[in-house]
């Protein structure tokens, strides 16, 4: 006889599927290769999406305590691979991956993160070249924002002190790897800033993996180093080493102890230069000197110094040649003036009418004073007045005779 079967509830379905996939050890472990679709991220803090090759699709959740450990952001499209287990979620009854970790395929996380960062703080311009501050030639003051216990301070000190020992150092100890070391590498980096204790920033660690170094390509770190009105050397693992600190420093240093070359002059150098700007003042000053002493020695030995009378005496005979020049001058002048006026007086008089009525000629003129040129207008009995070289007669016309 047919055995009966029980009769489940939807919910009961999904529990008994559930625990039926949890207890298997392929599923409890899977690593999932596939296309991130669907991305989505809630204010929750939770991240879903679907992964999906050519022929099927699995939807994932990564909640917000595995995906604290991301070093990059998920994108669609963006080829991953998933670590995980697949379960039924009762309440809907559709299975997914439960996420724990995510890698992009075909490069590190670390990788990816550090390209997605770099490239974003590239297009706001944290890495333009003109916000860079110059970095002081003679700082008085420089704070060094590394770990204490590292070689890379030792480094740093020792160099410091052999090239420039007028500089006072201060360590401001940070943690430089590991969780919270971001952190706090931006929080010292802001209270130098607000506290100006310091001159000049050296932040930095000695060489290390990329793992290693992570605290220097965290978005605090480089938001606070564009952040600071000091300026900072960057100064993170070996010459091969970049990190996103060393784009957004105002000066990047291959190593720490490079960091210290590049922070102060080396006081040698500088002991060398100034001795030689001496010399060269030095030098300058004797042949100054030198000059002014010829020049003393000539004056000195002038004719004005031995004989200061000759000098009124040269000064009166001077004068008295001027004066003889200035007398000869006008006499000439008052001459030239003379004979000029002597010429026009010649030319005025023969052309003076007195000269003409001294040839018997004489100038008929009206009552009015009117000269007369012709008879026109003359009426018989009419006065007129005749002048003469010598006088002038009061005459009355009697006839008018016209020239035939």
């Amino acid at each position: 006889m047919r055995e009966e079967l029980s009769i489940l509830t939807p919910s009961q379905v999904g529990q008994y599927i559930k625990s039926f996939m949890d207890r298997d050890h392929v599923l409890s472990g899977l690593l999932v290769r596939g296309e991130i679709s669907n991305y989505k991220r809630y204010p929750s803090g939770h991240h879903y999406f679907t992964l999906k090759d050519g022929e099927g699709a699995l939807r994932c959740v990564m909640f917000r305590g595995d995906a604290a450990s991301l070093r990059f952001q998920p994108q669609n499209g963006m080829q991953v691979i998933a670590a995980g287990r697949v379960t039924v979620f009762p309440r809907d009854g559709q299975y997914q991956l439960y996420c724990v970790r995510l890698t992009p395929e075909g490069a590190g996380d670390l990788h990816l993160a550090f390209e997605q960062l770099k490239e974003k703080l590239l297009k706001e311009g944290l890495f333009d070249r003109e916000r860079k501050k110059p970095i002081p030639r003679f700082p008085g003051r420089i704070a060094l924002v590394t770990s204490p216990a590292g070689a890379a301070v030792r480094d740093m000190i020792r160099i410091l002190g052999a090239r420039w020992p007028a500089a006072r150092v201060c360590i401001l100890p940070v943690r430089v790897q590991g969780e919270g070391a971001a952190e706090e590498i931006a929080a010292a980096i802001h209270w130098c800033c607000q506290a100006r204790i310091a001159d000049l920033i050296i932040t930095g660690r000695g060489g290390g993996s990329m793992e290693d170094l992570w605290a220097f390509n965290e978005e605090i770190v480089a938001r606070a180093i564009y952040a600071a009105d000091i300026p900072v050397i960057s100064a993170v693992g070996h010459e091969p080493d970049v990190t996103i600190a060393d784009f957004v420093a105002d000066l990047r240093a291959a190593t720490p102890s490079n960091a210290a070359e590049l922070a102060v002059p080396d006081q040698n150098e500088v002991y060398a230069a100034l001795f030689q700007k001496k010399q060269r003042l030095e030098r300058g000053i004797d042949r100054f000197l030198s000059a002014w002493r010829e020049r003393r020695d000539r004056v000195a030995q002038s004719r004005a110094m031995t004989d200061p009378a000759s000098y009124f005496r040269d000064k009166r005979l001077l004068l008295d040649y001027h004066s003889r020049q200035l007398v000869h001058g006008l006499e000439r002048e008052i001459a030239g003036q003379r004979e000029h006026l002597a010429r026009l007086s010649a030319a005025l008089d023969a052309m003076s009418p007195l000269k003409v009525m001294g040839r018997g000629y004489a100038i008929a003129r009206k009552e009015d004073g009117r000269v007369l040129t012709s008879v026109e207008g003359i009426c018989p009995g009419e006065r007129l007045s005749l002048r003469f070289s010598d006088g002038t007669l009061s005459c009355q016309v009697e006839e008018i005779l016209e020239r035939k």
